[in-house]
């Protein structure tokens, strides 16, 4: 414990899912923290639930005046921004040809614009400071195609690319950027139908490890990019996906289970 103590960070997408079990386990390692959401009444509650420490703040991350306002907020309240965790995001499933351009701009909006304003809102504050922590969350997804994922996986791809520039532009001024890719985890995107935990893992049983993911799974990397533990990675991507990305089980072939 005590791994970020003293920090002050805002979380966005915060109410809820990976963003939640981030800010609970960020109270945890002693940091002040804002949690930024549309989710009013979930962000609210959480809040409570986490005392002095935490707040909440309405945020539509693809507005600049409310990035304006929240980092602004938040510096009154609880001191200058050390870390900043650009979390939020949405998820559309169609075929590309029948992804709207309304669709496909509205995910990138949230998903990659949303993260470039907060960068642009978030970094001044460090960079004037000499030191700060950014983690961009990406996907999987953002490192591999996926059908009926144009619209995100397009998202996904070009928050990597965002991060790199950002660890670039930034490190030299003692802001260190990076990114986390979760795999599938137990939330509401990904288990939208609340299915018990059991029947989820079943639709990862291909994967290495055979089971979703926890959203205080990907909370850990977090924490440990925006920690001082972390004090020589920039623009490092760091896969939370319960081997995805390594590859599928060919089943009935050596190595896969049952064939050992």
């Amino acid at each position: 414990m005590g791994r970020l103590e003293g920090k002050v960070a805002i979380v966005t997408g915060g109410a809820r899912g990976m963003g939640a079990a981030t800010c609970r386990l960020f109270v945890a390692e002693g940091a002040k923290v804002a949690i930024a959401d549309v989710l009013d009444e979930a962000g609210a509650a959480l809040a409570a639930e986490l005392g002095d420490v935490a707040g909440f703040w309405h945020l539509d991350v693809t507005s600049e005046a409310d990035w304006a306002a929240v980092v602004r907020d938040v510096e009154a309240r609880f001191g200058p921004v050390d870390v900043l965790v650009n979390n939020a995001g949405i998820l559309h499933f169609a075929g590309l040809l029948d992804t709207t351009l309304a669709d496909y701009r509205r995910v990138l909006d949230v998903n990659l614009v949303g993260e470039f304003l907060g960068i642009k809102a978030a970094a001044p504050g460090m960079v004037a400071r000499g030191k700060g922590a950014i983690v961009n969350v990406s996907s999987v997804d953002g490192m591999k195609g996926a059908n009926g994922l144009s619209a995100y996986a397009s998202s996904k791809w070009g928050v990597r690319g965002l991060t790199r520039v950002a660890a670039m532009e930034l490190g030299h001024k003692g802001v260190r950027v990076n990114s986390v890719h979760p795999g599938g985890v137990d939330t509401v995107m990904t288990n939208h139908d609340g299915s018990p935990r059991d029947k989820v893992d079943e639709r990862f049983g291909n994967i290495p490890l055979q089971r979703v993911g926890a959203p205080e799974e990907v909370a850990a990397a977090t924490v440990f990019l925006a920690s001082d533990e972390a004090s020589y990675l920039a623009g490092a991507e760091i896969v939370v996906d319960g081997g995805m990305i390594v590859g599928a089980y060919y089943q009935g072939m050596p190595g896969a289970p049952g064939m050992d």
